[in-house]
């Protein structure tokens, strides 16, 4: 029952959301501010994780590769393949939910504990369009730059890992890396990282916005936003990839 009710709390916060922006002035400069807090501050850890992660796949496809039948541009094909469909778009996505999810949780949770959510409503302020659109917004605006920056860096770490290792040639790598090549992948890694994008912020921002009691509370409502966004992520990336995959 409580599940039932949160999801109708949510719903509900959404259609408020969406309902009266405020002011183009102050809602532009806001868009921009949660764009450098949710997007290009999340970048270091997205190019650290892409990296690796884009060289460990390499290697691992490398390194199973016993059978002779099997061509060595396998290893591009394959890096390219699962850093598109699932790696970039998914693995990051969780990851920021942790980072992004959990500050956003946090924040809104510490100014509802401290009232300051109740002020801007005593001013008139659409509180929830004033906190939670603006993140919306920037995260649905900049997931996608993230998601390219993301696959491009994870190709460039397979390259490295494979070639440094002496596993396979550039040549052989970028071959690997052009061969079957379909655009509908690149249309659904996009899609993957806008919902899931919308996902992280709506609900660590339900989670925030509805924290009571005290700064344990916040602790708490952050924890909650992780894991339920993580959750969310996933049933999610089920029925998209059956949507539009299959």
């Amino acid at each position: 029952m409580n599940m039932i009710s949160n999801i109708g709390k949510y719903f509900n916060m959404l259609f408020i959301v969406f309902s009266k922006p405020e002011k183009a002035k102050v809602f532009r400069k806001r868009v921009f501010d949660e764009i450098e807090l949710i997007g290009i501050k999340s970048i270091p850890i997205v190019a650290l994780l892409s990296t690796f992660m884009g060289g460990v796949i390499a290697l691992q496809t490398a390194s199973n590769m016993d059978s002779p039948l099997l061509p060595e541009y396998t290893i591009g094909y394959i890096t390219r393949s699962s850093t598109i469909l699932e790696f970039s778009p998914t693995i990051i996505s969780l990851i920021l939910a942790g980072k992004v999810g959990s500050n956003i949780a946090s924040e809104i949770g510490t100014m509802r504990v401290t009232e300051q959510i109740d002020a801007l409503e005593i001013m008139g302020v659409n509180s929830l369009a004033f906190l939670v659109l603006p993140k919306i917004l920037g995260a649905v605006l900049f997931f996608p730059l993230l998601l390219v920056f993301s696959i491009g860096l994870s190709l460039i770490g397979g390259w490295l890992s494979v070639v440094m290792s002496g596993l396979s040639s550039t040549e052989t790598y970028v071959y690997g890396l052009r061969s079957f090549f379909e655009f509908g992948n690149i249309i659904y890694a996009l899609v993957k990282s806008v919902t899931f994008g919308f996902i992280i912020v709506s609900v660590s921002s339900f989670y925030g916005y509805y924290t009571s009691g005290g700064a344990l509370d916040v602790g708490r409502s952050s924890t909650q936003a992780v894991v339920s966004s993580s959750i969310v992520i996933l049933i999610c990336n089920f029925f998209l990839t059956q949507m539009i995959l299959l």
